[in-house]
Protein backbone atom coordinates (compact mmCIF):
# COMPACT_ATOMS: atom_id res chain seq x y z
CA UNK A 1 0.00 0.00 0.00
CA UNK A 2 1.08 3.47 -1.01
CA UNK A 3 0.50 6.42 1.58
CA UNK A 4 -0.27 9.72 -0.65
CA UNK A 5 -1.62 12.07 1.84
CA UNK A 6 -2.10 12.20 5.60
CA UNK A 7 -3.96 14.84 7.47
CA UNK A 8 -5.17 13.39 10.63
CA UNK A 9 -6.51 17.54 11.70
CA UNK A 10 -8.93 16.69 9.01
CA UNK A 11 -9.37 13.32 9.04
CA UNK A 12 -8.17 12.05 6.06
CA UNK A 13 -5.67 9.70 4.58
CA UNK A 14 -4.97 8.73 0.70
CA UNK A 15 -4.01 5.72 0.22
CA UNK A 16 -3.20 3.59 -3.30
CA UNK A 17 -4.36 -0.20 -2.58
CA UNK A 18 -1.40 -2.17 -4.48
CA UNK A 19 -2.18 -5.69 -3.82
CA UNK A 20 -5.27 -7.91 -2.66
CA UNK A 21 -3.40 -7.94 0.91
CA UNK A 22 -4.00 -4.32 0.77
CA UNK A 23 -7.60 -5.16 0.07
CA UNK A 24 -7.45 -6.98 3.09
CA UNK A 25 -5.58 -4.94 5.51
CA UNK A 26 -8.64 -1.89 4.21
CA UNK A 27 -11.58 -3.84 4.62
CA UNK A 28 -10.49 -3.91 8.59
CA UNK A 29 -9.67 -0.11 8.53
CA UNK A 30 -12.65 0.98 6.78
CA UNK A 31 -15.70 1.36 8.94
CA UNK A 32 -19.63 2.64 8.72
CA UNK A 33 -19.80 6.67 8.48
CA UNK A 34 -16.43 6.37 6.96
CA UNK A 35 -16.17 8.99 4.07
CA UNK A 36 -14.56 6.90 1.25
CA UNK A 37 -13.69 9.27 -2.30
CA UNK A 38 -12.21 8.22 -5.62
CA UNK A 39 -12.84 7.90 -9.10
CA UNK A 40 -15.35 5.19 -9.56
CA UNK A 41 -17.89 3.97 -12.56
CA UNK A 42 -21.29 5.03 -12.41
CA UNK A 43 -24.20 4.00 -14.65
CA UNK A 44 -25.31 7.42 -16.48
CA UNK A 45 -28.57 7.54 -18.57
CA UNK A 46 -27.78 9.64 -21.78
CA UNK A 47 -29.64 10.55 -24.75
CA UNK A 48 -33.37 11.17 -24.93
CA UNK A 49 -36.19 9.03 -23.54
CA UNK A 50 -37.03 7.23 -26.79
CA UNK A 51 -32.75 6.25 -27.74
CA UNK A 52 -32.17 6.77 -23.63
CA UNK A 53 -29.02 4.21 -23.03
CA UNK A 54 -27.06 3.62 -20.42
CA UNK A 55 -23.47 3.53 -20.18
CA UNK A 56 -20.44 3.52 -17.42
CA UNK A 57 -18.91 6.67 -17.25
CA UNK A 58 -15.98 7.12 -14.70
CA UNK A 59 -16.55 9.95 -12.21
CA UNK A 60 -14.94 11.20 -9.22
CA UNK A 61 -17.40 10.95 -6.16
CA UNK A 62 -17.54 10.54 -2.38
CA UNK A 63 -20.00 8.37 -0.35
CA UNK A 64 -20.56 8.02 3.45
CA UNK A 65 -19.53 4.18 4.18
CA UNK A 66 -23.11 2.24 5.17
CA UNK A 67 -21.61 -1.44 4.22
CA UNK A 68 -18.34 -2.72 3.64
CA UNK A 69 -17.70 -6.64 1.67
CA UNK A 70 -14.95 -8.08 1.80
CA UNK A 71 -13.83 -11.13 -0.04
CA UNK A 72 -10.27 -13.00 -0.78
CA UNK A 73 -9.20 -10.47 -3.17
CA UNK A 74 -12.05 -7.43 -3.65
CA UNK A 75 -13.58 -5.09 -1.29
CA UNK A 76 -16.50 -3.20 -1.86
CA UNK A 77 -18.08 -0.18 0.24
CA UNK A 78 -21.76 0.65 0.05
CA UNK A 79 -23.39 3.92 0.79
CA UNK A 80 -24.83 7.16 -0.06
CA UNK A 81 -23.46 10.07 -2.19
CA UNK A 82 -22.58 13.29 -0.91
CA UNK A 83 -20.32 14.69 -3.24
CA UNK A 84 -20.78 13.87 -7.07
CA UNK A 85 -20.39 15.72 -10.48
CA UNK A 86 -24.08 17.37 -11.28
CA UNK A 87 -25.06 14.35 -13.28
CA UNK A 88 -24.96 12.14 -10.87
CA UNK A 89 -28.04 13.02 -7.57
CA UNK A 90 -26.64 13.24 -4.19
CA UNK A 91 -28.20 10.89 -1.39
CA UNK A 92 -28.07 7.83 -4.40
CA UNK A 93 -26.50 5.06 -3.18
CA UNK A 94 -23.21 4.02 -5.10
CA UNK A 95 -20.84 0.73 -4.50
CA UNK A 96 -17.34 0.92 -4.69
CA UNK A 97 -15.53 -1.65 -6.32
CA UNK A 98 -11.88 -1.10 -4.53
CA UNK A 99 -9.30 -3.11 -6.56
CA UNK A 100 -5.52 -3.50 -6.97
CA UNK A 101 -4.11 -0.07 -8.22
CA UNK A 102 -7.32 1.53 -6.85
CA UNK A 103 -6.61 5.23 -5.25
CA UNK A 104 -9.04 6.37 -2.40
CA UNK A 105 -9.21 8.91 -0.26
CA UNK A 106 -10.49 7.56 3.85
CA UNK A 107 -11.88 10.43 5.84
CA UNK A 108 -12.71 9.65 9.72
CA UNK A 109 -13.76 11.56 12.64
CA UNK A 110 -11.37 10.03 14.68
CA UNK A 111 -8.60 7.33 13.59
CA UNK A 112 -8.02 4.57 16.11
CA UNK A 113 -4.44 3.64 16.83
CA UNK A 114 -4.78 0.23 15.70
CA UNK A 115 -6.03 1.63 12.72
CA UNK A 116 -3.18 3.42 11.90
CA UNK A 117 -0.96 0.58 12.79
CA UNK A 118 -2.72 -1.64 10.17
CA UNK A 119 -2.23 1.36 7.80
CA UNK A 120 1.45 2.05 8.33
CA UNK A 121 1.86 -2.06 8.21
CA UNK A 122 0.31 -1.92 5.16
CA UNK A 123 2.76 0.53 3.87
CA UNK A 124 5.93 -0.58 5.23
CA UNK A 125 8.59 -1.09 2.71
CA UNK A 126 10.44 -4.16 3.57
CA UNK A 127 13.48 -5.81 1.52
CA UNK A 128 12.36 -8.67 -0.38
CA UNK A 129 12.75 -11.91 1.06
CA UNK A 130 10.99 -14.47 -1.65
CA UNK A 131 13.61 -15.87 -3.86
CA UNK A 132 11.14 -17.55 -7.15
CA UNK A 133 13.00 -20.47 -8.68
CA UNK A 134 11.35 -21.91 -11.74
CA UNK A 135 12.32 -24.89 -13.48
CA UNK A 136 11.94 -28.18 -15.69
CA UNK A 137 14.06 -30.99 -16.71
CA UNK A 138 16.46 -28.74 -19.06
CA UNK A 139 16.64 -25.47 -17.06
CA UNK A 140 16.23 -23.19 -14.38
CA UNK A 141 15.78 -19.62 -13.66
CA UNK A 142 16.79 -17.86 -10.34
CA UNK A 143 14.51 -14.42 -9.28
CA UNK A 144 14.03 -12.56 -6.11
CA UNK A 145 10.63 -10.62 -5.60
CA UNK A 146 10.45 -6.85 -5.67
CA UNK A 147 7.92 -4.85 -4.24
CA UNK A 148 6.82 -3.65 -8.18
CA UNK A 149 8.00 -7.05 -9.85
CA UNK A 150 11.08 -9.18 -9.56
CA UNK A 151 14.45 -9.34 -10.51
CA UNK A 152 16.21 -12.23 -12.51
CA UNK A 153 19.35 -13.20 -10.54
CA UNK A 154 20.10 -16.30 -12.74
CA UNK A 155 19.75 -18.54 -15.27
CA UNK A 156 21.42 -22.27 -14.98
CA UNK A 157 20.87 -25.01 -18.32
CA UNK A 158 20.92 -29.15 -17.71
CA UNK A 159 21.75 -32.07 -19.59
CA UNK A 160 19.22 -34.64 -20.07
CA UNK A 161 20.05 -38.12 -20.80
CA UNK A 162 17.08 -40.17 -22.54
CA UNK A 163 16.32 -44.05 -22.10
CA UNK A 164 13.71 -45.25 -23.82
CA UNK A 165 10.90 -43.00 -24.24
CA UNK A 166 11.64 -41.77 -20.90
CA UNK A 167 14.00 -38.20 -20.48
CA UNK A 168 15.89 -38.09 -16.74
CA UNK A 169 17.27 -35.34 -15.36
CA UNK A 170 20.72 -35.85 -14.33
CA UNK A 171 21.30 -35.74 -10.49
CA UNK A 172 24.19 -33.26 -10.87
CA UNK A 173 21.80 -30.75 -12.44
CA UNK A 174 19.04 -30.93 -9.21
CA UNK A 175 22.12 -30.82 -7.07
CA UNK A 176 22.90 -27.72 -8.72
CA UNK A 177 19.69 -25.93 -8.76
CA UNK A 178 19.87 -26.91 -4.68
CA UNK A 179 23.34 -25.43 -4.20
CA UNK A 180 22.25 -22.27 -6.01
CA UNK A 181 18.89 -21.84 -4.07
CA UNK A 182 20.63 -22.62 -0.68
CA UNK A 183 23.66 -20.05 -1.64
CA UNK A 184 20.74 -17.07 -2.57
CA UNK A 185 18.83 -17.94 0.77
CA UNK A 186 21.95 -17.27 2.79
CA UNK A 187 23.12 -14.68 0.84
CA UNK A 188 20.00 -12.71 0.89
CA UNK A 189 18.46 -13.79 4.16
CA UNK A 190 15.47 -14.83 2.62
CA UNK A 191 12.19 -16.18 4.58
CA UNK A 192 9.93 -18.28 1.52
CA UNK A 193 11.43 -20.00 -1.59
CA UNK A 194 8.59 -20.88 -3.74
CA UNK A 195 9.72 -23.50 -6.49
CA UNK A 196 7.79 -24.05 -9.11
CA UNK A 197 7.93 -26.71 -12.55
CA UNK A 198 5.41 -28.02 -15.18
CA UNK A 199 4.32 -31.42 -14.15
CA UNK A 200 6.28 -33.23 -11.52
CA UNK A 201 10.11 -31.65 -11.61
CA UNK A 202 9.59 -29.70 -8.09
CA UNK A 203 8.81 -33.16 -6.57
CA UNK A 204 11.52 -34.95 -8.05
CA UNK A 205 13.83 -32.06 -6.63
CA UNK A 206 12.23 -32.55 -3.33
CA UNK A 207 13.16 -35.75 -3.11
CA UNK A 208 17.24 -34.59 -3.63
CA UNK A 209 16.89 -31.73 -1.35
CA UNK A 210 18.22 -33.22 2.50
CA UNK A 211 18.53 -29.54 4.02
CA UNK A 212 15.50 -29.39 6.52
CA UNK A 213 15.74 -25.87 7.14
CA UNK A 214 16.01 -25.23 3.70
CA UNK A 215 13.07 -27.19 3.03
CA UNK A 216 10.76 -25.96 6.05
CA UNK A 217 11.10 -22.81 3.67
CA UNK A 218 10.07 -23.98 0.30
CA UNK A 219 6.35 -23.66 -1.14
CA UNK A 220 5.66 -25.40 -4.00
CA UNK A 221 3.95 -23.84 -6.89
CA UNK A 222 2.91 -25.00 -10.22
CA UNK A 223 3.79 -23.19 -13.25
CA UNK A 224 3.41 -24.21 -17.51
CA UNK A 225 7.15 -22.96 -18.95
CA UNK A 226 10.21 -21.61 -17.20
CA UNK A 227 11.90 -18.29 -18.16
CA UNK A 228 10.06 -14.80 -17.79
CA UNK A 229 6.75 -16.01 -18.62
CA UNK A 230 7.33 -18.66 -15.89
CA UNK A 231 8.24 -16.21 -13.30
CA UNK A 232 5.17 -14.03 -14.09
CA UNK A 233 2.67 -16.75 -13.92
CA UNK A 234 4.03 -17.74 -10.12
CA UNK A 235 3.69 -14.05 -9.11
CA UNK A 236 -0.14 -14.33 -9.80
CA UNK A 237 -0.37 -17.59 -8.12
CA UNK A 238 -2.16 -18.18 -4.62
CA UNK A 239 1.11 -19.50 -3.47
CA UNK A 240 2.88 -16.25 -3.81
CA UNK A 241 -0.33 -14.50 -2.14
CA UNK A 242 0.13 -16.97 1.15
CA UNK A 243 4.11 -16.24 1.04
CA UNK A 244 3.60 -12.49 1.30
CA UNK A 245 1.34 -13.20 3.97
CA UNK A 246 3.42 -15.30 6.15
CA UNK A 247 5.02 -12.63 8.33
CA UNK A 248 1.58 -11.00 9.63
CA UNK A 249 0.65 -14.87 9.54
CA UNK A 250 3.47 -15.79 12.25
CA UNK A 251 2.91 -12.65 14.26
CA UNK A 252 -0.81 -13.04 14.49
CA UNK A 253 -0.32 -17.08 15.42
CA UNK A 254 2.29 -16.49 18.37
CA UNK A 255 -0.78 -13.88 19.76
CA UNK A 256 -3.03 -16.45 19.39
CA UNK A 257 -0.83 -19.00 20.77
CA UNK A 258 0.16 -16.75 24.02
CA UNK A 259 -3.82 -16.22 24.45
CA UNK A 260 -4.46 -20.45 24.58
CA UNK A 261 -1.41 -20.63 26.79
CA UNK A 262 -3.00 -18.23 29.44
CA UNK A 263 -6.24 -20.25 28.86
CA UNK A 264 -4.76 -23.13 30.00
CA UNK A 265 -3.13 -21.87 32.68
CA UNK A 266 -6.99 -20.47 33.67
CA UNK A 267 -4.89 -17.12 34.27
CA UNK A 268 -4.82 -13.88 32.59
CA UNK A 269 -7.53 -14.43 29.96
CA UNK A 270 -10.93 -13.73 28.55
CA UNK A 271 -12.83 -15.39 25.71
CA UNK A 272 -15.98 -14.92 23.85
CA UNK A 273 -18.02 -11.84 23.60
CA UNK A 274 -19.50 -11.41 27.01
CA UNK A 275 -16.42 -12.26 29.01
CA UNK A 276 -14.38 -10.07 26.33
CA UNK A 277 -17.06 -7.11 26.41
CA UNK A 278 -16.82 -7.21 30.52
CA UNK A 279 -12.94 -7.49 30.94
CA UNK A 280 -12.66 -4.30 28.39
CA UNK A 281 -15.34 -2.27 30.42
CA UNK A 282 -13.24 -3.30 33.11
CA UNK A 283 -9.90 -2.03 31.90
CA UNK A 284 -8.37 -5.38 31.82
CA UNK A 285 -7.68 -6.17 28.17
CA UNK A 286 -3.65 -6.27 27.67
CA UNK A 287 -4.17 -7.57 23.96
CA UNK A 288 -7.65 -7.76 22.23
CA UNK A 289 -7.49 -10.31 19.67
CA UNK A 290 -10.63 -10.68 17.44
CA UNK A 291 -11.19 -12.57 13.64
CA UNK A 292 -12.00 -10.22 10.51
CA UNK A 293 -14.72 -13.05 10.10
CA UNK A 294 -16.25 -12.15 13.41
CA UNK A 295 -16.21 -8.38 12.02
CA UNK A 296 -17.76 -9.56 8.76
CA UNK A 297 -20.19 -11.53 10.53
CA UNK A 298 -21.13 -8.62 12.52
CA UNK A 299 -21.81 -6.36 9.56
CA UNK A 300 -23.91 -8.34 7.79
CA UNK A 301 -26.02 -9.12 10.71
CA UNK A 302 -26.04 -5.20 11.27
CA UNK A 303 -24.70 -5.49 15.37
CA UNK A 304 -20.85 -4.64 14.57
CA UNK A 305 -21.52 -1.52 16.84
CA UNK A 306 -20.95 -4.36 19.98
CA UNK A 307 -17.56 -5.02 18.44
CA UNK A 308 -16.49 -1.19 17.49
CA UNK A 309 -17.64 -0.19 21.07
CA UNK A 310 -15.31 -2.84 22.28
CA UNK A 311 -12.22 -1.93 20.69
CA UNK A 312 -12.71 1.96 21.02
CA UNK A 313 -13.04 0.99 25.12
CA UNK A 314 -9.70 -1.04 24.69
CA UNK A 315 -8.06 1.39 23.12
CA UNK A 316 -9.09 4.03 25.15
CA UNK A 317 -7.89 2.26 28.18
CA UNK A 318 -3.85 1.48 26.44
CA UNK A 319 -4.73 -1.84 25.63
CA UNK A 320 -3.66 -3.28 22.06
CA UNK A 321 -6.21 -4.25 19.23
CA UNK A 322 -5.37 -6.70 17.37
CA UNK A 323 -7.20 -8.41 13.86
CA UNK A 324 -6.45 -11.88 12.94
CA UNK A 325 -7.08 -13.30 10.06
CA UNK A 326 -9.42 -16.57 9.93
CA UNK A 327 -7.61 -17.93 7.19
CA UNK A 328 -4.49 -19.52 8.96
CA UNK A 329 -4.58 -22.11 11.54
CA UNK A 330 -4.62 -19.60 14.24
CA UNK A 331 -7.26 -17.70 13.07
CA UNK A 332 -9.24 -21.18 13.36
CA UNK A 333 -8.35 -21.60 16.68
CA UNK A 334 -9.32 -18.20 17.41
CA UNK A 335 -12.55 -18.72 15.58
CA UNK A 336 -13.63 -21.63 18.05
CA UNK A 337 -13.28 -19.50 20.85
CA UNK A 338 -16.04 -17.50 19.33
CA UNK A 339 -14.06 -15.20 17.07
CA UNK A 340 -12.88 -13.05 19.90
CA UNK A 341 -10.23 -13.24 22.94
CA UNK A 342 -8.24 -10.96 25.01
CA UNK A 343 -5.06 -11.27 27.03
CA UNK A 344 -5.16 -9.51 30.17
CA UNK A 345 -3.47 -6.99 32.28
CA UNK A 346 -5.12 -8.32 35.83
CA UNK A 347 -7.23 -11.18 36.80
CA UNK A 348 -10.98 -10.41 36.86
CA UNK A 349 -13.14 -12.17 39.83
CA UNK A 350 -16.59 -12.90 38.57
Amino acid sequence: MKLLLKDLKKGEIKIKAENSEDLWYLGNIIDENDLIKGKTLRKIKVGQEQSQRIIKKPVFIEIRAEKIESGDNSLRVLGKITQAPEDVPLGNYHSFAIEENSIISITKEKWLRFQLDKLNEACLEKPSKILIVVHDREEAFFAMMKKYGYEILAEIKGSVQKKDIEQQVKGSFYSEIIRQTRDYSDRYKINHVILASPAFWKEDLMKELKDNELKSRIILATCSSVGKNGIEEVLKRPETREALRQDRISKEANLVENLLLEISKSSLAAYGLEEVENAAFAGAVKDLLITDSLIKKSRLENNYARIDSIMKIVEQKNGEVNIISSGHEGGRKLSGLGGIGAVLKFKLSY
